[in-house]
């Protein structure tokens, strides 16, 4: 869990007491992150189309609450979501049951270590998006890896998101007010000063009540990993990067690859 700063920790000074700390994934924020999740945008979009390009089921690791599965469960794809988080599972359980049955029927939901997995079973897609791949250190990324190959098909690809700061210029804090599906405003903060190896980040209800009730406040510390030095882990592993694919415009903060890759 991330240290605040500048904005964001006069936002949590405002709040005293009131503040209830949780992460983004547990069981008191998997809420907020399921009502700002997005299942049409850039990332979403790309990773679907590669997927379309050869048949067969999916592997999504780090499935979250569905972020990537509905969209190709409603594609007609057949998909194994994976997730350690039971909170986030359990939400995408609750979208599931308002799901078609064709689109329930196709998907398997498993709780486990997306950094050591044993599933049975090979994969000609497998998935890790949203950056989800900063949530582990190297040697969780060579377990990942080898994970990875023990369930990859002959020819089968695996595709990650990669995220860097974009430019070196601009504010080391940013403050964004977004709108999640309930309607509810949130504020959101980052803190990343450039060249850092890690970014926080902290998310709140942008007007909580004028009372004395407690407000959750959603604060992580996420890694930055160096576009070069992953593609040198992957390389490491076994993995060799077939395709790389920038989402981001030039000049924006956030700049996001795609990488493919499969075994070498």
């Amino acid at each position: 869990m991330s240290t605040t700063t500048t904005q964001a920790a006069r936002r949590l000074a405002e709040l005293g007491p009131r503040a209830r700390i949780c992460g983004l994934y547990d069981s008191m924020g998997a809420p907020f992150y399921q009502d700002l999740a997005t299942y049409d945008d850039p990332e979403t979009r790309a990773l679907t189309a590669l997927v379309r390009t050869a048949p067969g089921p999916v592997l999504d690791l780090a499935a979250g609450a569905g972020r990537f599965t509905l969209p190709l469960l409603a594609a007609g794809r057949d998909v194994t979501a994976l997730d350690l988080s039971a909170d986030m599972l359990t939400l995408l359980r609750s979208e599931l049951v308002k799901a078609p049955a064709s689109m329930r029927d196709r998907c398997t939901i498993v709780q486990g270590d997306m950094s050591h997995f044993t599933l049975g079973r090979r994969f000609p897609h497998i998935l890790l998006g949203t950056t989800s791949l900063s949530l582990l250190d190297k040697n969780g990324r060579t377990s990942l890896y080898r994970s990875v190959l023990a369930h990859l098909a002959e020819g089968g690809q695996f595709v990650l998101t990669a995220l860097e700061r974009g430019h070196s210029a601009g504010p080391a804090e940013t403050a964004l007010r977004v709108t999640g599906f309930s309607g509810t405003v949130y504020d959101f903060y980052e803190h990343w000063p450039a060249g850092a190896d890690s970014r926080s980040v902290t998310l709140l209800p942008a007007d909580p009540p004028h009372d004395d009730s407690p407000v959750t406040v959603c604060a992580d510390r996420v890694a930055v990993l160096d576009l070069r030095e992953l593609q040198d882990e992957l390389t490491e592993a076994g993995l060799v990067v077939t395709s790389r694919t920038p989402l981001s415009p030039p000049g924006e903060r956030h700049h996001v690859t795609i990488l493919t890759t499969g075994a070498s």
